[in-house]
């Protein structure tokens, strides 16, 4: 007898591990990917081991870049006395799409969740502190998801920024509370970001 073959079905278990692909995408994809011509398949296989291989977090803001500092962070026409702080590199990626901020940023790499295990460790929390010491910060604002986690991730934040002699502001509620920034449109981000207040 021989051995069952199992590339498909394990292709499909890797793809549907995907947030946001369920086991039909998974399908489609996978099938889609099988169909095109065999090219596809292989750039996609590089670029994802480029990504590995290459990407990894800015040594100042935690942003996802394939160089040491990112091009954001490297920018001299940036307003370095600007901070904004955000949960994911993916949250830069939507206030940048908006093109209105031209401050500087610093990723937490989540938020607050006790229940799940995720605490003030597992953020790059220390830095932002660090950050902020080293002098230059004016404003920093804490552009954290409108949500019960973000609440709080962003009340420990300013906690510890408290006697830093920075401005600390959060964006406005023109983001529907209990939301995320990602399903957020950009004129929704843009009134936010035009919005915020002092904390």
């Amino acid at each position: 007898m021989s051995e069952p073959n199992t590339p498909i079905p394990e292709l499909l278990t890797q793809f549907a591990k995907l947030k946001g692909i369920g086991p039909k995408s998974a399908e489609r994809i996978v099938h889609h990917l099988l169909h095109e011509d065999r090219q596809v398949a292989i750039d996609l296989a590089a670029a994802l081991r480029s990504v590995i291989d290459q990407v990894h977090p800015c040594r100042e803001c935690f942003n996802l870049t394939d160089r040491e500092v990112c091009d954001i962070c490297s920018n001299p026409r940036r307003d370095a006395s600007v901070l904004c702080v955000v949960e994911s590199s993916r949250d830069v990626t939507l206030f940048e799409r908006i093109g209105s901020f031209r401050g500087l940023y610093h990723v937490l790499g989540g938020r607050l969740d006790p229940l799940a295990g995720f605490g003030p460790d597992k953020l790059n929390l220390t830095p932002l502190v660090d950050r902020v010491r080293r002098g230059g910060v004016k404003e920093v604002i804490l552009a954290t998801s409108p949500t019960l986690e973000g609440d709080g991730t962003a009340l420990f934040a300013s906690t510890l920024l408290a006697g830093s002699p920075v401005t600390i502001t959060k964006l406005a509620r023109g983001l529907p509370t209990g939301s995320s920034l990602e399903l957020a449109n950009s004129q929704m981000l843009a009134d936010a970001l035009e919005g915020r207040r002092t904390i």
